[in-house]
């Protein structure tokens, strides 16, 4: 099973998105494992856009992730990466295809309402980062066996 690190950042969570961000990757067959609402520190944000340090972008990247509250979740599944992303849609907005989060509520890059982890490796690392262990749960749904081979 893969897992994927999804934030709902500040633009979503001040618009009241959270429950369909939540409800979209639900229908879609994935499983919450873990969720936390939380007010993003400085020191997580370098942490987490630390790839991105140096970059013209940066600051202002730092500056908005810390500006709100986000809601933190890692959802895991069969080919969880894929399917997360393919729910969110392009980076992009104007690129995203119609039905995904970004297409159907963001217009620009900066305010695009999500992030998700772009690799099975980066899931892994993104998931410890903003979680510790004990608040990760591992369960199965009685609908498993319906979703998953």
């Amino acid at each position: 099973m893969e897992h994927s690190l999804v934030l709902v950042k500040p633009d979503g969570v001040q618009r009241g998105l959270v429950g369909e961000v939540i409800s979209r990757l639900e229908r879609r067959g994935l499983r919450l494992v873990g969720a936390k609402f939380l007010q993003v520190s400085q020191a997580l944000a370098e942490e987490h856009y630390a790839v991105h340090k140096g970059k013209s972008f940066y600051p202002g990247l730092i500056a908005y992730i810390i500006s709100a509250p986000v809601m933190a979740m890692v959802w895991e599944g069969p080919n969880a990466i894929v399917a997360i992303r393919q729910t969110m849609g392009a980076t992009r907005p104007w690129e995203a295809a119609p039905g995904t989060i970004r297409h159907d509520f963001a217009l620009e890059v900066g305010r695009n309402i999500t992030h998700a982890s772009d690799s099975p490796e980066n899931g892994e690392k993104e998931a410890a980062l903003w979680f510790k262990p004990e608040e990760m749960v591992s369960w199965s749904r009685d609908i498993d066996k319906w979703i998953f081979e």
